[in-house]
């Protein structure tokens, strides 16, 4: 762990105390909702600091007072020197701290990329050709500058973050904020964001708070502060947070793979360090304990006999290009064939642009392909006596997001929407919400507002309204997005619940490849608009080394057995679950 910090803080937090006021139609105060209380903190200029905890812990409230978007109820924040209510100092505070948000809508304001990276400066007053500098360089940094023409709304999700922190990067601020900037990108974005961040802060000294839900991504920090329930309950170097597994799980937090495989071998009474966070130690560690020799691997399994149940997704040589006859046309989807069968659980793998995104929304019929055919229960859905409403009540396709999708009073109603729109008896419609909030374990929720609700409950009603649809498939964009852990987990244990429980089949787009493993029987990937493959998980996952070249990756105890067996100790390829790893490792260790 490197000591490079300067001593003197640039971010000084004394007794922090904020409530959320609420007002009637009057002005008159109704209710407060404290969600810091008491929370003090130093941030020495140059540290590199992680900040963990579950949603609605605080964590982002206390970014927020970093640079003046909130200030506090009580206590005091300073910024340099300068204490945050001083309304006449705020252009100095943002000019000092930097903030970039989890969405990057909230930050994209121009209708050219450049233009956008260049706003910050510009209100700066910093001269033109030093603009064109700074917007070049921030760009390169983030590996967009290919794209500085663009229009925002073209890009991807994590291509739009990437732009939104090339913003931030230009103005050249002391201390950087981001708020979850890397839950939107593929691993090779997640890499290249932090490496950008390394970049940012040991070369140009910049000062950098990171909220992340990434447990790999916090290990990298110089300091960990863990938050719950609006107070700091620990802070330390990540070692030392990090080897206290079984109080971060209290606070719905996870630690590393290869963390949570050294503390399931020292329950089997192995002797080996808490304080294991990289998979290279790990390894390393593994090799002393199992001094070289290798385990007894099965057999791979021969292929399975050709599956006979129905296909009830197909794509034939379905193509899709955005902005026909433009400058900006582009091919997302390039000449896919795809056969998706009932009950299976796929998981959907690419790089951020791959085609991912695009390719799912043909199946609901949201894009018609420029040529191809998309088929659902062997009927082409664009053909004239197919009604692509009937589609959409067969597809159900959950986004990104999806709690952006909630407008009612009552998390009942919202889940009622669309069984009513289909027409449904009001005894059918009360059937499905009760149905659909059970799968999803929001019953005790029906009678409030959704806007009450946790961003994970949030999350889990907008797909109980999608279940009570009662659809032969659902495709899932990014459903855990921005969740804690906990919430994570939640969410992708009900969604396989439901898929075994009621045979459907699922579509689960993801960009982490632990929950990839540990839910779906077969993936997909694409990769620059083309299907790179399709096939099972253990097939899809031992080809590590093509996977990295198209910008994606492996489980991080899946990389830990490579390095273990390059050193010598071999316990397969197949090692995806720590699970599977603590059975290969512990009768060579005993």
């Amino acid at each position: 762990m490197r000591s490079r910090v300067n001593h003197l803080n640039i971010i000084e937090v004394e007794n922090l105390c904020f409530d959320y006021i609420s007002y009637d139609e009057d002005g008159k105060e109704v209710g407060r909702n404290p969600v810091l209380k008491d929370v003090s903190l130093s941030v020495p200029e140059g540290q590199f600091l992680a900040v963990l905890g579950h949603n609605g812990c605080g964590k982002s409230t206390l970014a927020k007072h970093f640079n003046a978007i909130l200030t506090p109820t009580s206590g005091k924040v300073t910024v340099a020197g300068i204490d945050t209510s001083d309304e006449d100092k705020l252009f100095d505070i943002r000019q000092t701290v930097g903030m970039v948000f989890q969405n990057p809508d909230n930050q994209l304001v121009a209708t050219i990329v450049e233009e956008d990276v260049a706003f910050a400066p510009e209100n700066m007053g910093i001269p033109q050709p030093e603009i064109r500098q700074r917007v070049d360089d921030a760009l390169k940094q983030v590996d967009m500058y290919e794209y500085r023409e663009h229009a925002p709304h073209q890009l991807s999700g994590g291509q739009k973050q990437r732009v939104a922190i090339a913003g931030v990067i230009a103005m050249q601020p002391r201390c950087i904020v981001m708020d979850e900037p890397t839950a939107m990108l593929d691993p090779k974005g997640r890499r290249e964001v932090m490496e950008t961040i390394h970049t940012l802060n040991r070369e140009k000294g910049i000062t950098v708070v990171l909220i992340t839900h990434y447990m790999d991504e916090a290990a990298q920090a110089d300091r960990v502060v863990v938050m719950d329930g609006g107070n700091i309950i620990m802070d330390d170097v990540p070692k030392k947070i990090f080897s206290q597994v079984k109080k971060l799980r209290s606070v719905g937090l996870d630690v590393p793979q290869v963390t949570e495989l050294c503390e399931e071998l020292r329950e089997k009474g192995v002797d080996i360090s808490t304080e294991i966070i990289g998979e290279q130690e790990c390894a390393e560690a593994l090799f002393n304990l199992t001094k070289g020799r290798s385990a007894e691997i099965p057999p791979a399994k021969e292929a399975a006999e050709d599956d006979k149940r129905p296909v009830v997704l197909e794509c034939d040589k379905v193509t899709y290009k955005y902005s026909i006859g433009t400058p900006f046309e582009k091919t997302a989807v390039n000449s896919v064939d795809l056969k998706i069968r009932q009950g299976e659980f796929v998981g959907i793998i690419g790089h951020t642009g791959s085609g991912k995104s695009t390719l799912i929304q043909h199946f609901d019929g949201l894009v018609k392909p420029t040529s191809g055919r998309v088929l659902v229960d062997g009927a082409d859905i664009w053909s004239k006596d197919v009604n692509i409403r009937g589609i959409r009540f067969k597809v159900g396709l959950v986004f990104q997001y999806s709690e952006h999708q909630l407008f009612e009073e009552t998390v009942a109603k919202d889940i009622a929407y669309g069984p009513k729109n289909m027409g449904l008896s009001e005894e059918e419609i009360k059937k499905r919400v009760r149905s659909a909030a059970e799968s999803m374990d929001i019953v005790h929720l029906l009678d409030r507002s959704p806007f009450e609700l946790s961003g994970g409950q949030q999350r889990r009603a907008a797909l109980a309204g999608v279940l009570a649809m009662d659809p032969e498939v659902l495709i899932l964009d990014e459903p855990a997005a921005g969740l804690d852990p906990k919430g994570r987990d939640k969410i992708l244990a009900q969604i396989k619940k439901y898929h075994d429980e009621y045979g459907k089949t699922i579509l689960l787009v993801s960009h982490s490849m632990e929950d990839i493993v540990k839910y779906a029987g077969k993936v997909l990937v694409m990769n620059k608009s083309r299907l790179f493959c399709y096939d099972t998980v253990d097939r899809v996952f031992a080809r590590t080394d093509e996977l990295a070249k198209i910008g994606l990756d492996v489980p991080q105890i899946t990389r830990m057995s490579h390095i273990l067996k390059s050193l010598g100790t071999d316990i397969g390829n197949d090692i995806y679950t720590t699970q599977r790893a603590a059975e290969r490792l512990l009768p060579l260790i005993r």
